[in-house]
């Protein structure tokens, strides 16, 4: 299979072949737990977690380590557990309990590793500490900051001068810095906040102190692919980079850098101010959870992704479609097959999941109309082409069943009812309930013994 994914730092597809075969590493920024995860940062988990099961099914599960890290430390953990009253491992266990319960609910699969900021500061501070000695970052005012200036190419990642970044950034104003871009490795803790210690003071780890360090203890370098959302790529991936050249001289850090692109609400960027902030742990109570995962996947995942309930209606009724074909072939035995080669073409094209789940209604629609002889393969090929995507684990009569309060019980009486008006040839009736199942979205197919009903096609 010929893999090609995006690099951000060589600006174009190329062909991906990790460093080692036998042991594949991808690493994901994960979230900071001092609140509800919101739709944005679910997009890069179901994007990522899409590219860890294809490598998984490229080169065994056993071969894939995908570590994504957890942010327990931070400036609004601390104002969160203040606000409280409650001690900061409280705050980070509930958030982060509630984040696992949420992307588990998008059917994404845990990490293989999860390491937490704060088990690793002792390492960071060793890594501050190398940094100092190798003139790539200075002490100030108890203060460990990195020195952008002395940086090896700083802004390649990112593709922008260090003045253009400074002007579109919201850089710290500080006397103590050299030049208004360095960065804090380190920071003295105030009264009452998390604090470790350092040749410096005590004190905690700047933001972009943790991946890099976390990086390399838990998977080594270089690693194969570093991923995160496309409002990463600067500061945060930029200055990873930066440390890590200036710790690594002439060694590799990331061979593919991965962004997926911003999800919009309704056209305007989300944000608190403007009171669009949407948490999958709210939308999980009304709507299926595979039902968002396939919304956040309706768009190629470097593309922009406009959030809308209409998205979600054309998802419900996409997952339908399929689920009704698998519904209307229960009796068949799939057999254990493999993806088709169409499918693993698409999603081995830079994860292009619009294509690939074109494949998904086609290899439906040929399973409707395949000769029995041919349906067992069909109907795996299918299932395993949807497994490779988190798509169609779930029961086809359950899925209906609890899918739409109940929309197979609703469907089920409209069409008793037409059946009952058609044998007393009240045609206008028979019409009126045919135009009632026509707005929810169903197909009626009559035929010598009987209807049958699937959802439209999307």
């Amino acid at each position: 299979m010929n893999l090609r994914l995006y690099d951000t730092m060589a600006r174009e597809k190329r062909p991906f072949v990790p460093a080692n075969p036998d042991r594949v590493t991808m690493y994901v920024c994960g979230p900071t737990v001092y609140g509800f995860a919101h739709i944005g940062n679910a997009r890069p988990v179901v994007a990522f977690d899409v590219l860890f099961r294809l490598l998984r099914h490229i080169y065994g599960a056993e071969h894939v380590i995908y570590a994504r890290n957890v942010t327990d430390v931070d400036d609004k953990i601390n104002a969160k557990a203040a606000a409280e009253g409650a001690p900061i491992r409280t705050i980070t266990d509930r958030y982060l309990a509630a984040y696992h319960a949420d992307m588990d609910g998008l059917l994404a699969l845990r990490p293989s590793l999860e390491p937490r900021a704060t088990d690793f500061v002792a390492q960071m501070v060793a890594m501050m500490e190398d940094l100092i000695h190798r003139n790539g970052a200075y002490v100030a005012e108890g203060h460990v900051l990195f020195d952008t200036q002395a940086a090896v190419d700083y802004g390649a990642l990112s593709g922008r001068s260090l003045d253009d970044m400074i002007a579109g950034a919201r850089v710290e104003v500080a006397p103590y810095k050299r030049h208004p871009a360095d960065f804090v490795l380190w920071k003295p803790s105030k009264e009452g906040e998390p604090a470790w210690p350092s040749p410096w003071g005590d004190g905690r780890p700047g933001w972009h102190s943790e991946c890099s360090t976390m990086i390399e203890e838990v998977l080594g370098l270089p690693i194969d692919i570093h991923g995160g959302g496309i409002d990463l790529v600067f500061p945060h991936h930029e200055n990873e980079l930066a440390q890590a050249r200036c710790g690594h001289p002439g060694q590799e850090f990331a061979r593919f850098w991965m962004h997926n692109g911003f999800l919009d609400m309704a056209g305007e960027k989300m944000s608190k101010s403007l009171g669009n902030v949407i948490i999958p742990h709210d939308l999980l109570k009304v709507y299926p959870g595979e039902v968002l995962r396939w919304a956040l996947l309706s768009a190629h995942y470097r593309q922009p992704l406009d959030w809308t309930e209409e998205l979600i209606d054309q998802s419900r009724k996409a997952l339908d479609r399929l689920y009704g074909v698998l519904r209307r072939v229960m009796d068949v035995q799939a057999n254990d097959v493999g993806p088709p080669n169409a499918f693993l073409e698409a999603l081995s094209d830079d994860l292009n999941s619009p294509k690939a789940i074109a494949e998904l209604f086609a290899l439906g629609k040929a399973l409707e109309t395949a000769d029995e002889a041919d349906r067992p393969r069909l109907k795996g090929e299918l299932l395993a082409a949807a497994n490779l995507m988190g798509f169609l684990a779930a029961d086809p009569d359950a899925w209906f069943e609890g899918g739409d309060a109940g929309l197979k019980t609703q469907v089920e009486a409209l069409l008793a009812r037409r059946v009952e008006a058609r044998t007393a040839k009240d045609w206008p009736a028979a019409d009126a309930i045919r135009a009632e199942l026509d707005a929810l979205g169903v197909v009626v197919m009559d035929s010598a013994t009987g209807a049958t009903w699937r959802m439209k096609d999307v």
